[in-house]
């Protein structure tokens, strides 16, 4: 029997999910699957094209663009991370801007997109030996997942988290406006109809407001050894 299982890291914005996947996945060679950096990608493609703004969303226009849009990670040798190709072109750093943030949950309102999104996630997943973090990943794209950990925190908290990493890249930006988006994607992603964020039943809640990044990683290898051992 095959130890490789799938994780699945679901949880609000910035309570660690990727950090922590990105550390499991390299210890235990699993790949690393960052959901949101494909709607983040989607949403970058629909900036450009001019689909998307503060002001507009031409959502028809963007679907009937799927057959246009391919989006796949591909290993970086540079630093041996699995990094989000649109089309491929890596775009990492240019979905994390603030820009893409306040239309991210929008795009991934749409379920034409969802679906499409959830059909490539499965096939990245169809070997197993998968960590995959995002809002619907123990509940819509792997129900089956042989282990779910919900990440949670303060809101103040995962907005000075996000001001901290943005701020490095965009000095005119403040906590505030990252606040704000961090309450208003909360607010779409918690009541969008389609693949709502929640916690599956039988996902492990796990708070990372006074923990560090290496306690968190114990603390999930703690649930994650004991069931490959199991596996194998």
């Amino acid at each position: 029997m095959s130890n490789r299982i799938i994780i699945a890291i679901d949880g609000t914005s910035s309570t660690g999910k990727s950090t922590l996947a990105k550390r499991i996945s390299k210890k235990l060679n699993y790949i690393y699957i960052d959901s949101g950096a494909m709607y983040r990608a989607l949403t970058f493609y629909a900036i450009k094209k001019k689909y998307i703004s503060t002001s507009h969303f031409d959502k028809f226009k963007l679907i009937n663009d799927i057959p246009n849009i391919s989006i796949d990670f591909r290993n970086n040798p540079e630093n041996n991370n699995f990094e989000v190709h649109l089309n491929g072109v890596p775009y990492e750093i240019n979905i994390r801007s603030l820009e893409v943030s306040n239309l991210v949950s929008e795009i991934a309102t749409i379920d034409e997109l969802r679906k499409q999104m959830v059909n490539v996630q499965h096939f990245l997943g169809n070997s197993k030996g998968v960590i995959m973090d995002g809002r619907d990943i123990g509940t819509v794209v792997f129900p089956n997942a042989e282990l779910k950990f919900f990440l949670e925190a303060t809101t103040e908290l995962r907005a000075k988290r996000r001001f901290d990493e943005l701020f490095l890249v965009d000095r005119n930006i403040t906590y505030d406006q990252v606040l704000d988006n961090i309450k208003l994607r909360d607010n779409q992603d918690t009541n969008r109809k389609h693949s709502p964020l929640k916690k599956a039943n039988d996902a492990i809640l796990i708070n990372t407001d006074n923990l560090t990044l290496d306690e968190l990683e114990l603390q999930l290898f703690s649930y994650i050894n004991p069931l490959i051992l199991k596996n194998l």
